[in-house]
């Protein structure tokens, strides 16, 4: 095995169009981790004090993250993994999708974007986070990025407590003017610029979700998150301080062009008015789970799967459960990423399984991306035990058969 393309070639092969991915932990200098993640409690810190707490881990990303100039050449960037011959091979998946184009993401989602368009992660912080926004492709294409659509789902198996806020800021209330949000950031090095005052927070409910459009203002609140998105990592902080923590006028401007950093009218024109100030703003953007079929026939065929994200059109994600001691084929449409958060069993014929506690550098074998001839023709996952539910989280690029909000 002495190239990477070699590499690529013979995981693709011998795990019949099923790759195995390594952890991949990002870590957040504004954050406190909220250690829910299963990450070893001595391990948090292993990019160094220096650059904060490890708060997240990325899933079946091709997006390197945006964490200043400490970044690490492959911070963000998920691995192949491949064993063969008592050998440990390990290849970026960006270089994998790159080799394999259609024949790992399917012919139309290659055709039409040419690389993996989104990536999912955990995120895991003890407080909540500023209220802020990701650009629209309008304000992210001045700097050379991609807006960054997202959406939330509070897994049960990863929120044994709630952290210190667990609600969630979205949106501005209706009539809220730009001469308001002008002003807050005005004040903004008197302490707290006050942004909160003109929004609403909402109390965040395990096992369901959120879906939040490039350019809405939202303050993630304390529960450990699940979140797909495009694959970008574009955004700009509106609030002050959160949970007595400055946050620095950088992480505002961080991705706004140099001539414009200090121009305040520019920075509230970043904000989409329209999707702000929706009157019906819950009903627009809350996502409840969705049972994909009728819960009697999925029952009868060994597993449970629901939709958790939907409604848009750049990504979508279910949650599916295997029952005990049960075998289940399921067929999808697309290519997809996937993390384990329960039990353990098989994938087709790879192992799968949740680590308790998993240490930084260590190789696991609960997360998994699958192309898309493989998600067309069935995976079967079996589920051996007798009392645990095998319940995995499954995120997709742009897919078809993702119902309307």
């Amino acid at each position: 095995m002495t190239t990477p393309t070699k590499t690529i070639h013979a995981a693709f092969e011998a795990g019949e169009g099923i790759l195995r991915l390594a952890p991949t932990w990002v870590p957040r200098s504004f954050c406190i981790p909220g250690r829910r993640i299963k990450l070893d409690p001595r391990d948090y810190y292993s990019f160094g004090a220096v650059r904060g707490g490890i708060d997240e881990r990325w899933f079946s990303s091709t997006t390197k993250a945006d964490n200043g100039p400490l970044t690490t050449p492959d911070e963000g960037l998920s691995y192949v993994v491949y064993e063969a011959g008592g050998a440990v091979y390990k290849v970026l998946l960006i270089d994998a999708v790159a080799e394999l184009g259609a024949a790992l993401l399917g012919a139309a989602l290659w055709n039409q974007y040419g690389k993996w368009p989104i990536y999912s992660k955990f995120f895991d912080n003890r407080d909540p986070l500023p209220h802020h926004l990701h650009q629209t492709q309008e304000f992210a294409s001045l700097v050379g990025m991609e807006q960054k659509p997202e959406a939330y789902y509070y897994p049960p198996q990863l929120n044994n407590h709630g952290g210190t806020f667990p609600h969630t800021f979205f949106g501005l209330e209706p009539g809220t003017t730009r001469a308001q949000v002008r002003r807050c950031l005005e004040i903004w090095n008197e302490g707290d610029n006050q942004i909160t005052n003109l929004s609403k927070a909402y109390r965040l409910e395990p096992g369901t979700g959120w879906y939040v459009p490039a350019g809405v203002l939202h303050a993630p609140g304390s529960l450990c998150t699940y979140e797909p998105q495009w694959a970008s990592d574009v955004f700009a902080m509106f609030q002050s301080l959160v949970a007595e923590v400055p946050i620095e006028w950088g992480n505002l401007v961080k991705n706004v062009p140099a001539d414009r950093q200090q121009d305040l009218d520019f920075l509230v024109d970043m904000v989409d008015w329209e999707a702000n100030v929706l009157v019906d703003l819950k009903a627009r953007y809350f996502r409840p789970p969705l049972l994909v079929k009728p819960q009697s026939e999925m029952e009868e065929g060994g597993y449970i799967e629901r939709w958790i994200t939907y409604g848009n059109p750049y990504f979508a994600a279910k949650e599916l459960t295997v029952l005990p001691g049960r075998t289940a084929t399921i067929r999808d449409a697309g290519a997809y990423g996937l993390i384990t958060v329960q039990g353990h069993g098989t994938l087709d014929r790879h192992p799968i399984e949740t680590p308790a506690l998993i240490r930084f550098g260590q190789l696991t074998y609960d997360e998994y991306f699958v192309s898309a001839a493989a998600a067309a023709r069935g995976v079967q996952i079996t589920n051996p035990s007798q009392s645990d539910p095998l319940v995995m989280l499954k995120h997709f690029g742009p897919n078809p058969e993702s119902p309307a909000a």
